[in-house]
């Protein structure tokens, strides 16, 4: 397919990558001549473009100014942390969840297979994008499939950072009010505006997240991603520190000391009510039970990142192929340690009455534990200042859709991030019930940018004469599209099955 001359100005990135060979070359516009000695465009017009600027002058002495592309001065260790703020989000609270209902040995499989299976997709599209030296999620899309292509991935990336924002800025209109009521041992019924969760999420947007989102560069968010990882290290230690101190079966909490002090006389909490059995107290290898279908889901969601790794990869200071795939699988690797250790040591402080929210469970304990609301305070502080990270690739996505030629401007940037704000604030405040909004989206959107998207992008655009369809990476490419596929459908008939059953409301498996 021979692009539009519109879409050739932002195809490319300014790096030549050879399918064997990473070493970047100067910024230029070359052309290459095809088999049938058409010459068609491989890299960058530096008269294109929109967003970012390019260090290096042009033959003019000016610097040209482009979208897809900017020639990063981000560090590795700031590139390792966006990367992994990215993966890391609200979605370690229910791991431990995730563990009671799969048992120890098979959550662990499940996970390392997922992470694996991330890190190969990550593979994919970085090969993808050193073929035809194109640094954007959606133009690889275009180069696969044109406009169609460019279309269904901009609207994928779209929906679901969309659905992860909104679930994050939901954690904090839940949480935040919450959490400010235990500090201040105010009445829960008390109608004061700062414990408002509508308000409260108005003002984190405004005050936090927007400046934060108005960057013109996602590298300079690497601090704070820094930040909010050090916050998730915080609850894991927490976490790890609890199961030494919270005794099985636990005591619920009660106001009434007296009374708490008697519950074994009289409750029926199953918090006690299986006091004397030791098997409610023995941690499972292998479970399976009607919430096990779950966790594929989960754990699949709890690695998506690969909207955000093309972006990261364009401000990757000297870029290669081999240096972005390092940065990934470093990120995957301590996330993956991460979360094990959350599940493990969330599941092994309350074995099958962990909930699927996993700070919900310590709080039955005791509310105004201080650890505890410390480590809630330090989970909102992640989620709020992963919402930036995630939106800059739904602008990236709205920008190349709707204004795929244009230069940048400030007002464009600044306009799209107060729109989507707006919009996601809209969403939180008045969705009476948002869960399966996201339920669609996750189930959709997700097994496309993990799965199918990058594995028929790389089958389309890697030349036949180099890898031909009944070669081994090709193969495992269509193998990992199919895989995808069967994802989405599995996904979507839990959720179908789980409305029409309305085992949600019993099971709380979302």
């Amino acid at each position: 397919m021979e692009p539009s001359q519109s879409e050739i100005n932002i195809l490319s990135n300014g790096k030549r990558h050879d399918l064997g060979d990473d070493v970047g070359m100067p910024m230029k516009t070359l052309l290459e001549e095809d088999q049938n000695g058409t010459q068609t465009v491989r890299f960058d017009d530096p008269d294109g473009g929109l967003e970012n600027e390019e260090f290096l002058p042009s033959a003019d002495g000016k610097k040209p100014v482009r979208f897809t592309d900017f020639e990063g001065k981000t560090s590795f260790g700031m590139s390792v942390f966006n990367l992994g703020n990215a993966i890391m989000g609200s979605g370690i609270l229910g791991l431990a969840y995730a563990m009671a209902n799969t048992g120890i040995l098979l959550f662990l499989f499940l996970l390392t297979a997922v992470a694996a299976l991330s890190s190969y997709s990550i593979h994919l599209l970085l090969k993808s994008s050193g073929i035809v030296g194109i640094r954007a999620y959606e133009q690889l899309g275009f180069r696969a499939f044109g406009i169609p292509g460019k279309m269904a991935a901009g609207i994928a990336i779209t929906l679901q950072n969309i659905g992860a924002m909104s679930s994050y800025l939901y954690i904090v209109k839940s949480e935040l009010p919450l959490v400010i009521q235990a500090f201040l041992k105010a009445d829960p019924n008390a109608d004061l505006w700062y414990l408002n969760g509508n308000y409260l999420v108005i003002m984190v947007s405004a005050s936090v997240i927007l400046p934060l989102a108005l960057m013109k560069q996602l590298g300079y968010l690497g601090y704070t991603s820094g930040f909010s990882l050090s916050c998730m290290v915080f609850f894991l230690t927490a976490v790890i520190y609890k199961k030494f101190q919270i005794p099985c079966p636990f005591e619920e909490f009660s106001i009434n000391k007296t009374v708490s002090l008697n519950l074994s006389s009289h409750s029926g909490d199953y918090g006690l009510a299986h006091q004397e059995d030791d098997d409610h107290c023995t941690p499972r290898m292998f479970t399976i039970n009607s919430q096990t279908a779950y966790t594929i889901p989960i754990l699949a969601f709890a690695f998506v990142c690969h909207p955000e790794v093309l972006p990261i990869y364009t401000e990757l200071r000297d870029p290669t192929k081999k240096k972005m795939q390092k940065v990934s699988n470093i990120s995957i690797f301590v996330m993956y340690t991460m979360y094990f250790l959350a599940a493990l040591f969330g599941y092994l402080t309350f074995y099958g009455n962990v909930e699927p929210e996993l700070l919900h469970t310590y709080s039955r304990i005791d509310p105004y534990d201080t650890l505890i609301l410390c480590v809630r305070v330090a989970v909102l502080t992640a989620v709020t200042l992963t919402v930036p990270i995630v939106l800059f690739p739904v602008r990236r996505a709205i920008q190349q859709m709707l204004f795929p030629t244009k230069s940048f401007s400030w007002l464009r940037h600044i306009a799209i991030a107060l729109v989507l704000l707006t919009f996601i604030n809209m969403l939180v405040i008045f969705a009476p019930n948002i869960l399966g909004i996201f339920g669609i989206i996750g189930a959709t959107s997700a097994p496309c940018l993990i799965f199918i998207f990058p594995a028929v992008f790389y089958i389309r655009i890697v030349p036949k004469d180099k890898e031909p369809m009944n070669s081994m990476p090709k193969i495992l490419a269509a193998c990992f599209a199919a895989l995808g596929v069967s994802f989405m459908i599995m996904s979507l008939s839990f959720i179908i099955i789980d409305w029409t059953t309305g085992s949600s409301n019993a099971g709380g498996g979302h």
